[in-house]
C-alpha cells in the first residue's frame, strides 16, 4: 500500500537525521560511556523538540495523522533540517495524510508547449534546455545539443539525466564533480518522490536505477533529498575541454513539474575560450541525436 510505503520513508528519513548528529551538535551535554545508537537517541530529540518520547516514537514510526506544523517546525530545528529537507519531511506527512491514486506521469510531463522551445531559441547565448520532474530533458537549444551531446545520444527517449549519470560510463568524464552532481540527481528524485508517491513511471525509474547501479542504490538509503536552483556545475567537454559554468534552474509556472536550466559564463570567467567555442560547436550540424528534430 502506498500509505505503508511513504510511513516507512518517514521512519527512515528521521531515523537517518538523527542519526547523523551527535550531541555535542546538537548542543547536548555528551555524559561519555558507550552509546547504543549511532547519533541522537529517540528520547534526546523529543527533549530537543519539546515533546514526549512517546509522541516522537509515533511520529517516527510515521504515525503521523494531525501533527501540526509547528511540530514539524520543531522537530525541523532539532534535527537541523535545512528548508528543502523540512520542506521533504512536510511532503511525506502530507503523503501520509492523504489517499492517493496510482498515476503514470504526475510531475513527469513528456512535452513542452511551442512557446518554450521558442524562448530556448532564442537564448543564443546560453545553454539551456527543459527537464520535468524526473530528470527527463524534453527540450533544448543549440548549445544544449552541443554541451549535452553525449547525454542526448541514447537509444532511450526522452533522455534522462539520472540515468545518464548511473549507466553511462561516460558521465564520469562529462561531469568532472560526478560526486556532486550524483548526489544531486539521487537528492531531487527523493524529492519528488515524496512530492507525488503514487507516480508510478517514477517508481519505475527509481526501481530500475537501484536495480543497475548500486552507487544510485546506496544513494538512494542514505534518504538525501536536493532541490536544484542555482551555482556552478563543472564539465569536460571532449571537444572544447574543461567548463566550471553557472546554472540557474526556473520553474514554469504554466506547467507543473517543468524546469528550464540555463548555463551561462562571464565574458571574463575562466574557460570563457571554450565556452566561445562550445558556442561556435553548437553552430556546427550534429550527427543525429535523439533532439535534432527540436
Amino acid at each position: 500500500m502506498l500509505t505503508d510505503t511513504v510511513r516507512e520513508d518517514i521512519r527512515n528519513f528521521l531515523t537517518s537525521r538523527r542519526a547523523r548528529l551527535s550531541p555535542h551538535q546538537a548542543g547536548l551535554t555528551d555524559f561519555g560511556g558507550r552509546r547504543q545508537v549511532s547519533g541522537l537517541r529517540r528520547s534526546e530529540v523529543a527533549q530537543l523538540a519539546a515533546i514526549s518520547v512517546e509522541y516522537y516514537t509515533r511520529l517516527e514510526r510515521g504515525n503521523v495523522g494531525g501533527v501540526s506544523e509547528e511540530i514539524l517546525d520543531s522537530l525541523a530545528a532539532a534535527l537541523q533540517l535545512d528548508d528543502v529537507e523540512r520542506a521533504h519531511l512536510a511532503a511525506l506527512v502530507r503523503a501520509a495524510n492523504t489517499p492517493h491514486r496510482a498515476t503514470d506521469r504526475d510531475g513527469g510531463a513528456l512535452h513542452v508547449r511551442a512557446s518554450l522551445q521558442q524562448i530556448l531559441d532564442a537564448m543564443t547565448g546560453a545553454v539551456a534546455f527543459v527537464r520535468n520532474a524526473h530528470l527527463d530533458v524534453l527540450a533544448t537549444n543549440q548549445m544544449a545539443r552541443a554541451l549535452y551531446e553525449e547525454a542526448l545520444d541514447t537509444a532511450e527517449q526522452p533522455p534522462n539525466l539520472a540515468r545518464f549519470v548511473f549507466r553511462d560510463p561516460r558521465a564520469r568524464r562529462f561531469y568532472r564533480d560526478w560526486d556532486g552532481i550524483a548526489h544531486d540527481a539521487v537528492g531531487s528524485l527523493r524529492t519528488e518522490a515524496a512530492r507525488t508517491p503514487g507516480n508510478t513511471d517514477l517508481a519505475d525509474l527509481i526501481d530500475e536505477l537501484v536495480s543497475c547501479s548500486t552507487e544510485f542504490a546506496a544513494r538512494w538509503d542514505a534518504h538525501d533529498v536536493e532541490y536544484y536552483r542555482s551555482g556552478q556545475q563543472s564539465f569536460h567537454h571532449p571537444a572544447v575541454g574543461d567548463l566550471d559554468l553557472d546554472y540557474d534552474a526556473l520553474e514554469v509556472p504554466a506547467d507543473q513539474g517543468l524546469t528550464i536550466v540555463t548555463y551561462t559564463l562571464a565574458p571574463t570567467a575562466p574557460h570563457a575560450s571554450a565556452f566561445l567555442g562550445l558556442q561556435q560547436n553548437s553552430l556546427i550540424p550534429r550527427r543525429g541525436t535523439a533532439h535534432d528534430n527540436q
